[in-house]
């Protein structure tokens, strides 16, 4: 899994059970560096809880999770985020009595393992912050407080925070979520900066349009199983995706609009 050329992420039948249910049944997947995989399915899918394994925030029950070759099944949420895997959340999680740049620094700092890591906030992480923010323009927002933000920038917020402690694998959960057309369109563009500097993004989206433009490859869970994985222009044409899924409207959308422009 070391040689040149292997995938960043590698997930092989990974389960997550809750007693005797199955959120995540014997899934397998790769990700590859710089890709955009797009994933997306009805709720209570197994998405989030997926995310959850990943980052190690609510372990696999069984299976594996091997990242740029090293097996991370077993570690903390502290050093899987330490080893470049990075996430936002469903929610607009954030600190809510500090401002966006102080928000951001700290991500910046205590992303970076040491024994102790300190009171002072060295060059680095400053220098990290300042470019997080100016990547998801939120420069002229530094000196707000993250409880007066709007949900556009505080989706943002918790964006310029993963950024900020430099990923190289981006969780996205639902980034366009409770978004306008337009403020959609923004994060589109976001999205397509951050991947330009090579980052690897999985994103979990229902906005099928967002989805669409941005995923090098789709995958659809239902009942914490895959049932479709390839091209996300091939999503509309699956019987079983628009049946338990898409829906017929949505599906002929797609069909009409394959670049997700319209759908």
């Amino acid at each position: 899994m070391t040689a040149a050329g292997a995938p960043l992420l590698v997930c092989r039948n990974l389960s997550k059970y809750f007693g005797a249910l199955a959120a995540v049944k014997d899934l397998s997947f790769d990700v590859a560096k710089g890709e955009i995989l797009g994933i997306g399915g009805p709720n209570g899918a197994g998405k989030t809880t997926l995310f959850e394994m990943i980052s190690a925030l609510n372990p696999a029950t069984s299976g594996e999770i091997w990242f740029e070759g090293r097996d991370i099944a077993g570690l903390s949420s502290e050093r899987v985020c330490h080893a470049g895997i990075l996430r936002t959340f469903q929610l607009n999680a954030g600190f809510d009595s500090l401002t966006v740049c102080e928000t951001i620094l700290a991500a910046a700092q205590f992303s970076v393992s040491r024994l102790w890591p300190g009171v002072r906030l060295d060059r680095q992480s400053r220098d990290k912050s300042d470019d997080a923010m100016a990547l998801v323009g939120l420069s002229d927002f530094a000196d707000a407080r993250t409880e007066t933000l709007p949900i556009l920038e505080r989706k943002l917020l918790m964006i310029a925070s993963a950024l900020a402690a430099t990923p190289k694998l981006l969780l996205l959960d639902e980034p366009a979520g409770g978004l306008t057309p337009k403020e959609i369109d923004r994060v589109i563009a976001i999205v397509e900066a951050i991947t330009a500097r090579g980052v690897a993004i999985i994103l979990i989206e229902h906005v099928m349009r967002f989805l669409v433009r941005l995923s090098s490859r789709g995958m659809i869970l239902h009942h914490g199983e895959k049932i479709y994985e390839g091209s996300p222009a091939g999503l509309a044409g699956d019987a079983r995706v628009v049946d338990v899924y898409l829906g017929a409207g949505a599906s002929a959308r797609l069909i009409a609009q394959p670049d997700g422009r319209g759908a």
